[in-house]
């Protein structure tokens, strides 16, 4: 098997620095943890890039709340999507509902097709979706390489048999990262349970926004 990917989802400089240090393989970048993150300022992912080696992918999310964007906040995404192009940012990360919580196909594959040759991943959204395996097959069909879900439960262990499940339906067709309360406390278990290539999580161990490099290291750990 190919070596383990550990993302670490940071929402601050400072963070994407603890990040590389500890040893992680790639980071999410986002700002405003308290709800989930929004996309960075272009100055934040141009200041992480100028200092980090390890692929960055950005978040694309032009706002807190839902995932039904209007066609304003459409265009802003293409345009952050683009920026991202620009600067050789790795990939980015984005996900589009419709009414009744569906995958947008239409506006999705479109983003993806404008992100091109960066990689893809459906982020959480993909958890406020109703029937997981219809969905799963419509993130598929946009074109994305991965998903990131918990299993449509706050954290990936409480929702492993719904990711077990997932990945026997995936198979090769697209990567399944888990993630939401993934900790070195876990971590081993997940990956006895799933056999995911790749690991989601924020490595916050208190109540403020900064990654703990002892819990980036003790997570990169069980990667080995």
């Amino acid at each position: 098997m190919n070596k383990r990917i550990l993302e670490i989802a940071v929402f601050n400089y400072k963070s994407a620095v603890l990040a590389e240090v500890g040893g992680a393989d790639r980071i999410e970048l986002s700002e405003n943890y308290k709800v989930g993150g929004v996309t960075p300022s272009f100055k934040l992912i141009e200041k992480v890039k100028r200092k980090i080696k390890i692929p960055i992918f950005v978040l694309i999310r032009p706002r807190s709340g839902n995932f039904i964007y209007s066609d304003s906040e459409f265009k802003i995404m293409k345009e952050e999507i683009l920026f991202c192009k620009k600067i050789n940012i790795e990939g980015v990360v984005f996900g589009i509902l419709k009414n009744k919580n569906k995958v947008d196909v239409e506006r999705n594959s479109e983003l993806v097709n404008i992100a091109k040759p960066l990689s893809t991943t459906f982020h959480k959204a993909f958890d406020d979706c109703p029937n997981k395996f219809d969905s799963l097959n419509n993130v598929i069909e946009c074109g994305f390489d991965r998903v990131l879900t918990s299993g449509n439960t706050k954290s990936g262990e409480d929702g492993l048999i719904i990711l077990k499940k997932l990945f026997n339906y995936s198979k090769s067709k697209i990567i399944l990262i888990p993630g939401g309360g993934v900790r070195s406390s876990n971590i081993e278990h997940i990956i006895n349970f799933c056999d995911p290539q790749e690991i989601h999580s924020s490595a916050i161990t208190n109540k403020k926004d900064i990654a703990n490099i002892k819990e980036i290291i003790k997570m990169k750990s069980f990667l080995k």
